[in-house]
């Protein structure tokens, strides 16, 4: 794994891996799970990202070229694989109709039915690649490659919270309502966002998202 560094600012210092998304974010979420599980004192924050890792420090205790020093040396003793302890988070989701208004064109660009299409989605753990776009938005993947398909050519203005979507490969839940060019095939009960908790967002990079299609309930015959 290769990795270049660029300063941002006189307090951050921005690592990038070059390689394969799925690769490099094991490696982004494997570094910074070692920083803040054993932090530096003038170590302020670390944002990780799909491929690229942010680092806000002290400047008045350490220099650019310090914190790249420090990096390098964790770089040789952190295992770059995925924990073998993550959370696994079961999230329902009513998939199509009202709920998911997209899911049989997301069906037909995947060539594929729409049943096939929510056991697919269905069919296992994915990572929580990042979160970002707005609080408590998680990019969710690397999905199968049937989903390796375009954003909406308009997006909408308005999507409801808990939207279950996807595009260009990922999947991912809209905390609130937000403006959106995902493909919307179901949606969740689960909030994603809690404002005054701590942490306040529900899922965190590196857990493991497992989507369960909800049955809806059928009409009772009568008697």
């Amino acid at each position: 794994m290769h990795w270049n560094f660029s300063p941002l600012g006189d307090s951050a210092l921005l690592m990038e891996a070059q390689g394969e998304n799925d690769v490099a974010n094991q490696a982004v979420l494997a570094l910074s799970m070692a920083l803040e599980a054993n932090p530096p004192t003038w170590l302020r924050a670390v944002v990780p990202a799909i491929a690229s890792l942010l680092v806000c420090f002290a400047p008045l205790n350490i220099s650019h070229n310090g914190v790249i020093a420090h990096l390098h040396k964790l770089l040789k003793i952190t295992p770059l694989q995925p924990a073998e302890q993550v959370r696994v988070l079961r999230i329902p989701v009513h998939y199509g109709g009202d709920d998911g208004p997209d899911l049989d064109a997301v069906s037909r660009l995947a060539d594929m039915t729409p049943t096939d299409l929510i056991t697919l989605h269905c069919a296992q753990p994915y990572r929580v690649m990042m979160i970002g776009f707005a609080p408590g938005f998680p990019y969710i993947g690397p999905l199968p490659a049937a989903f390796n398909i375009p954003r909406r050519a308009t997006p909408r203005s308005a999507v409801p919270p808990g939207s279950v979507a996807l595009a260009a490969g990922m999947t991912g839940i809209y905390p609130s309502r937000l403006p959106g060019g995902w493909h919307i095939i179901g949606r969740t009960e689960v909030s994603l966002f809690h404002p005054q908790a701590s942490p306040p967002a529900t899922l965190r990079p590196g857990d493991m998202v497992q989507f369960v299609a909800v049955v809806p309930d059928l009409p009772r015959s009568e008697p």
